[in-house]
């Protein structure tokens, strides 16, 4: 009798002790961003109207060089939510979650962070486009809402709201009258204004969700991990007047490099497929030529009328986990899944190992954090993983490919802080460091590209030819990234 007694008192005191561990340990509210380049006002693109982000970026750890691993929506999202690099064709397309994950039983290995993060005692909930599929559900662009998950074991509640929309897909190419992309068939323009409140588009119906899930969470004993995904700026650029009307169309500044590097092959750009589907747009996008002035500057009045969009919203988020008391024990990371070319290199889309496809936002607020600190080494996707780990005082099972960012919280101009970042599409590999970037393809006809970011920031000129020192010095640090996916 005695010892079950002594049981029960060293199993209530473990218990206390586990919840007591379980509340000191921070919440998560993660932020997904589509399509958003570093177009911000915190970025130094002064003409962006982008106020709840730029305020966050003031008290948070700012990343000037964040390049994602690969410049497509799925693959990005799976390879920061795991840590890996590409390792096969599969992992460079839309569909790697579906083909790594679908129809596999639960491993010893987490399938993504938010996993892990839901085994050691945190309530998972994730609203919108984490990972790749709009709502979290697998099912083709004109089918039915599927029950499939693409994480089928990170989450303890996936929820959307279709609105007038009916479907996840839907909603991702929705206008304000409730049609889309896929039922129109394309026949659509890649923009739209409408006189409607924020709800009138899908990621004012997100921030509505975001807002609710945190209130219940806060009655949890129990930590959280909130991942909330924004579908805008992604095509179509589709936002509320009182968005547009924040811009002048003649204010809007064109790209600085609207036209085609010299000395690089048109078989390593794209041809603006993903643009060209919107059918009803006023001009094509070649690679022939560059858009007028005029289309130009509308269709960047338009991605820059979603950024005020969606800083909006994320606005409404930040300030509901402020007014709850959350703030103070949660991190906060805003991510974009990748760039996008408006205009540069004559492409409107993603799907390129240059710059302006890879270089993405990245904002981290840790707990009660109030300052700004700016952080310029180079950084990538991958170190979100074991930088989140550390935070929330989460052991690491296994090794990722990525490296804690919390010595840069430290020191943000560490000398010993390796400047190298990876990123893979179809046949190329892409070392970004402090001062180059150095791209190599597995095709014979592809020249190997050198751009020096010290003198030609928007990759201009390709002057690998001239400079083979420079080459063999880098060739070393890019094979350290050559996973070889694209090897059969």
């Amino acid at each position: 009798m005695k010892d079950r007694f002594f049981l029960f008192i060293i199993a209530f005191f473990g218990s206390i002790c586990f919840l007591q561990a379980q509340a000191t340990k921070p919440n998560v509210l993660f932020i997904c961003v589509d399509d958003l380049r570093p177009e911000l006002g915190c970025y130094g693109q002064s003409y962006i109207k982008s106020p709840n982000l730029d305020k966050l970026a003031g008290e948070s750890y700012l990343f000037k060089q964040h390049f994602v691993t690969v410049p497509t929506c799925g693959a990005s999202r799976y390879s920061m939510l795991t840590g890996k690099l590409p390792q096969t064709v599969s992992d460079v397309k839309n569909s790697a979650f579906v083909s790594a994950l679908q129809g596999k039983p639960e491993s010893e290995i987490p399938e993504s962070f938010i996993h892990h993060l839901k085994r050691n005692g945190y309530y998972t909930i994730g609203i919108g486009k984490i990972s790749h599929h709009p709502d979290g559900k697998v099912y083709g662009y004109t089918e039915p809402v599927s029950k499939k998950i693409e994480l089928p074991y990170s989450w303890d509640e996936l929820i959307f709201d279709y609105g007038k929309w009916g479907t996840g897909h839907n909603a991702f190419f929705g206008y304000a009258n409730g049609t889309n992309r896929n039922t129109l068939n394309k026949q659509v323009r890649p923009y739209e204004k409408a006189d409607v409140d924020d709800t009138g588009y899908p990621d004012g119906i997100i921030a509505e969700l975001a807002i609710d899930k945190l209130r219940q969470a806060k009655e949890r004993d129990q930590p959280f991990f909130l991942g909330v995904g924004f579908f805008k700026p992604h095509l179509p650029f589709t936002a509320p007047s009182k968005y547009w009307n924040l811009y002048d169309t003649v204010d809007i500044p064109l790209s600085p490099n609207n036209f085609l590097p010299e000395y690089v092959s048109r078989s390593s750009l794209q041809n603006n497929g993903e643009f060209n589907n919107y059918q009803l747009g006023e001009e094509k996008a070649t690679l022939e030529k560059s858009i007028s002035a005029a289309y130009a500057k509308k269709l960047r009045h338009a991605y820059a009328a979603c950024v005020s969009y969606v800083d909006a919203q994320i606005g409404k988020v930040l300030n509901e986990l402020n007014d709850l008391g959350l703030a103070e024990n949660t991190v906060v990371v805003v991510w974009g899944d990748h760039g996008w070319h408006l205009g540069d290199h004559l492409i409107w889309g993603k799907h390129t190992i240059l710059e302006r496809a890879l270089h993405a936002t990245l904002i981290i607020k840790t707990p009660d954090q109030n300052q700004n600190a700016t952080i310029n080494k180079i950084v990538s996707s991958i170190d979100i993983y074991p930088t989140l780990m550390e935070l929330c005082g989460t052991n690491m099972p296994y090794k990722t490919k990525g490296r804690s960012l919390l010595p840069l919280f430290s020191n943000p101009t560490d000398n010993n802080w390796e400047e190298a970042a990876y990123s893979y599409f179809r046949n190329g590999i892409s070392l970004r460091t402090e001062r180059f970037r150095f791209n190599k393809y597995n095709r014979d006809d592809l020249p190997i590209e050198l751009f020096d970011h010290e003198t030609d920031p928007n990759e201009t000129v390709n002057i690998a030819e001239n400079n083979q020192d420079t080459i063999e010095e880098l060739m070393p640090v890019w094979e350290k990234g050559n996973t070889r996916f694209f090897e059969k």
